[in-house]
């Protein structure tokens, strides 16, 4: 028993994982009180009277891990608050300010450094938010860690808990392109050009769902809601889990390229669409009886809301596509581990 406890204390990052380093993180801290947003939810919120949050969210992005050598700094720099501004989008929230720490490393020259405030600026300013402060640093490679601030009333935010039996799952868009795009940047997989094209920029110069985020927010019909970045699949698992309810999918939304991709590539495309991660389509459950008014008031903005399956009490994710049924494993994008 004793030994076993003491392998469990030098498990390194790498076994561990970014889900169990976190748990671990939060067993060993003390939690504030009476939290507005549970711990582990998109962002974090400080209540400061009559019902209003300030919300905060931090990210980092790092060159080793989350940068392709294809992808510029400017770009980097702009990916950083994206990252972010995704997760204000998932609870409804309206980016104010950011505060930016960069870790730079000594051979990085003022124009590397001017490259990278412009990048931080255009992503800020794309969404309508101000860089007001931050640190810079040392380091051996480049970390840009990006924390937003913003306000919300504690009734309208979105959370991952609340999903009901009955409502109807929806996403903001398709999925499997940055997956696709992934296997190109990194693992040289083939492509026509213009194929190419569509699904490396989805990696590089990724969008946000901002204003559809505000204006499901406003709704008042969401029920639930996270946003991609981990995976379709994972963020599934993490509303079943903090809802404590199940899900029969019926619908992937696979973008047209990645069946290309995945045609010319011998790859699944639903595999690519439903595990990649690194994308930013907010994934949410809406009271079906609102769903058809909440869909057209999505279009109005320029956005879509494409039904994907339906909430059950039963606690599995299960896709049941053209006949087949599956189970969706809680499988995506996790730090130290993919």
């Amino acid at each position: 028993m004793k030994n076993k406890r003491k392998n469990k204390l030098c498990e390194t990052t790498k076994e561990l994982g970014e889900h169990r380093i976190i748990a671990l993180i939060q067993k060993n801290i003390e939690l504030m009180p009476n939290m507005p947003v549970p711990f582990g939810d998109d962002v974090s919120a400080v209540e400061f009277g009559n019902g209003s949050l300030a919300i905060l969210k931090t990210d980092m992005l790092t060159n080793k891990t989350d940068v392709p050598k294809e992808m510029s700094l400017w770009q980097a720099a702009r990916k950083t608050i994206i990252m972010n501004i995704s997760d204000f989008a998932s609870k409804g929230v309206k980016p104010i300010s950011i505060i930016v720490s960069l870790g730079l490393p000594t051979t990085y020259t003022s124009k590397d450094i001017e490259e990278i405030a412009c990048g931080l600026n255009a992503g800020a300013r794309e969404y309508g938010a101000y860089i007001i402060g931050g640190d810079t640093g040392e380091t051996s490679d480049l970390i840009i860690s990006a924390s937003l601030f913003g306000t919300a009333n504690k009734k309208d935010l979105m959370l991952r808990s609340g999903a009901k039996k009955g409502d109807t799952v929806a996403v903001t868009g398709f999925f499997g392109k940055t997956g696709a795009g992934l296997e190109i940047l990194l693992n040289g997989l083939k492509s026509t050009k213009k194929v190419k094209e569509k699904l490396i920029n989805s990696v590089i110069m990724p969008k946000a769902r901002l204003i559809e985020g505000l204006t499901l927010g406003a709704s008042g019909a969401v029920t639930a809601s996270i946003d991609s970045s981990d995976g379709l699949a994972w963020s599934l698992h993490e509303l079943s889990k903090n809802s404590n309810v199940g899900f029969m999918i019926n619908n992937v939304p696979i973008a047209k390229e990645v069946y290309e991709f995945a045609e010319s590539n011998q790859l699944n495309p639903l595999e690519l669409a439903l595990y990649s991660g690194e994308e930013y389509e907010l994934v949410v459950t809406i009271k079906t009886k609102l769903f058809e008014k909440t869909v057209k008031e999505i279009e109005n903005i320029g956005g879509c809301l494409i039904p994907i399956g339906t909430v059950t009490k039963d606690l599995k994710i299960l896709s049941d596509i053209n006949g087949k049924k599956r189970i969706i494993e809680p499988r995506g994008w996790e730090h130290f581990k993919s």
